[in-house]
């Protein structure tokens, strides 16, 4: 916080000095007392003025952070409480099958809505300050969400990976690679595999779906756009994801066709650790 009222007074008195420098070159040398006068009573001020301004901004910003995780961990609370008493149910229900499996997709349900409490937080943070980014295993992290999907019993799923150690923002990743990863689900068959490939610092993702022509693939990133309005969707995904890349510095780009289907591929050699 004090670097940026620091940076904003400096810039202030910079903007003053820039004038009063003109005014040195207009009229005669004998004001310089009165222009130095001017420059420590600018400094002064501006550091006043952008102290009260910033600071009700930053409050405003610890105070909002703070709700969110206060209403997060209250949310957090009846989640362990189900967790907990799921383990305690299987336990009981060695023998009754259905039940068990009954429990497991409620077990299933409350993790998948704990993620997206984690999730929450991490972009209201995310429009509050920066994200401190992680060094990471990228291998791990795509086998993780990869089984996370697998639980929707839809799509089988091809892995052809090498261990890749990037430095990036862990959560942001997991999101952009989660949307390109339902979208592919999304627009392919169920019986159609996906193949995700990583190696030589690129990773690629490849479905066997409906695919887009030309037309199509110009307006990919438009936010709200949807390349088919028969399936349900936002069509913020790929805008979503393109805006990570750009922050990241990945380079991204999309091969498709009608009815072959469609490859994401990332340049990763910029987050490489």
């Amino acid at each position: 916080m004090n670097k940026q009222i620091l940076f904003a007074t400096l810039l202030y008195t910079l903007s003053v000095l820039v004038l009063l420098g003109l005014v040195i070159n207009i009229f005669d040398n004998g004001i310089v007392i009165v222009v130095i006068s001017t420059l420590v009573l600018s400094l002064i001020f501006g550091y006043i003025l952008n102290s009260y301004i910033l600071s009700q901004k930053f409050n405003m910003d610890e105070n909002l952070l703070h709700l969110t995780k206060e209403i997060i961990h209250e949310l957090n609370i009846p989640l362990s409480t189900i967790e907990a008493n799921i383990s305690l149910l299987k336990k009981r229900l060695n023998s009754d099958e259905k039940s068990i499996k009954r429990l497991s997709r409620i077990d299933e349900a409350s993790k998948r809505l704990k993620r997206l409490y984690s999730e929450l937080v991490y972009s209201i943070k995310k429009e509050i300050q920066s994200i401190e980014k992680e060094n990471f295993e990228l291998s791990d992290l795509i086998i993780n969400r990869v089984n996370e999907l697998k639980l929707l019993n839809r799509n089988h799923f091809e892995l052809h990976l090498k261990p890749h150690y990037v430095q990036a923002d862990k959560i942001g990743f997991e999101k952009m690679l989660d949307n390109i990863l339902i979208n592919a689900m999304k627009y392919s068959h169920k019986d159609k595999p996906i193949t995700i490939k990583l190696e030589k610092n690129i990773l690629t993702i490849e479905d066997r779906g409906i695919g887009m022509d030309e037309t199509e693939l110009i307006r990919i990133y438009e936010r709200y756009y949807q390349s088919n309005n028969n399936i349900q969707g936002d069509g913020i995904g790929l805008a979503l994801v393109k805006a990570y890349c750009d922050t990241e510095k990945i380079k991204i780009w999309i091969s498709s066709q009608k009815r072959v289907g469609t490859k994401v591929s990332f340049d990763i050699s910029n987050i490489i650790n």
